[in-house]
């Protein structure tokens, strides 16, 4: 996939879903004549505003995240500030975040301002030119506003769910001329729900490739050193998770380079024993499988793109 067909792609995602939810909300208010239903969607909205505010320090208590100190890791410091100049962003807090898993993730708020973030397990999983392209990485969901753009994309699926659900409820016991009115388009707000979710998963699917393509532009040889870091993250967490090393991740895993409750099942999409000597080598063995069906099938409700379809991008850009 192009640079240029990606942007399409996920400008044409993000216009669907304010198109559909424009749509229906109009339809809602129409058939009821007021803006009382939209009262719910005004809460629905200030909560995830609210949470979007606090969430770096929900993130932080969760997974033990705090900042570190240039004394104590001035490498990983000059690394950030350089590729920070190069995205032409201000350059955001280094946190270091208490998990055994090899990941990373960026995030912030108006409030606390951009973070990055990597892991414990990261950094002593990958090299220092693995960890470099990681962080151009992170720094691409900074410089294209990903934190804000998934915000505002997961905020209308929400809204049609309380909507839709507030709807059903009160339809129980509502005007009997309108019982079966509201019934069903609470029930069709509740298939939106879905729909737009759908679509939120695509979105955050397509600015994975997009951050991907951002570390390769502005790092050295970034195609081999982030297919490396990638390749070597799934299949490292993969072998933890299989053994109960790691707890459930979910609530914020949208974050994260990787799926890490993916980590299996993509690692199981290569045929054949994973653990070669040579990077590359393990890269390789990656690109010459197919995704199976089954995990093609799965990707469809992922956050993160197959661990195989994004090696073959990133060996295309």
């Amino acid at each position: 996939m192009s640079l240029l067909n990606l942007r399409a792609w996920m400008f044409g995602s993000l216009v669907l879903i304010i198109g559909l939810s424009t749509l229906f909300f109009t339809v809602i208010l129409t058939y009821f004549g007021s803006f009382d239903i939209f009262y719910l969607g005004f809460m629905v909205f200030g909560f995830n505003i609210i949470q979007w505010l606090i969430a770096p320090y929900i993130i932080n208590a969760m997974y033990g995240v705090k900042e570190i100190s240039r004394s104590k890791m001035p490498k990983l410091y000059d690394m950030v500030e350089r590729l920070s100049m190069k995205s032409g962003i201000d350059i955001p807090r280094v946190m270091i975040a208490d998990l055994p898993i090899p990941n990373a993730f960026a995030y912030g708020s108006p409030i606390s301002g951009n973070r990055i973030a990597l892991t414990k397990g990261l950094l002593d999983t990958l090299e220092d030119e693995e960890v470099e392209a990681v962080v151009g990485h992170e720094l691409g969901h900074l410089k294209h506003r990903d934190v804000q753009i998934m915000m505002f994309a997961s905020i209308l699926p929400a809204i049609c769910y309380y909507v839709g659900y507030s709807l059903m409820y009160s339809s129980r016991y509502g005007d009997k001329d309108r019982v079966s009115g509201t019934a069903a388009i609470g029930l069709v707000s509740i298939m939106l729900y879905w729909a737009l979710t759908m679509l939120s998963l695509k979105l955050s699917r397509l600015r994975e490739f997009y951050a991907d393509s951002h570390s390769v532009s502005i790092v050295e040889d970034g195609r081999r050193k982030l297919s490396e870091a990638l390749a070597k993250i799934v299949t490292s967490t993969s072998k933890m998770r299989r053994f109960g090393r790691t707890s459930s991740f979910s609530s914020f895993k949208t974050l994260f380079i990787t799926d890490p409750e993916k980590a299996v099942q993509d690692a199981s999409s290569v045929v054949g024993q994973i653990g070669s000597d040579s990077d590359q080598r393990l890269v390789a063995e990656i690109l010459a499988k197919k995704p199976t069906p089954l995990s093609s099938f799965l990707e469809i409700f992922s956050t993160h793109p197959n661990i195989v379809k994004r090696l073959q991008a990133l060996k295309k850009m």
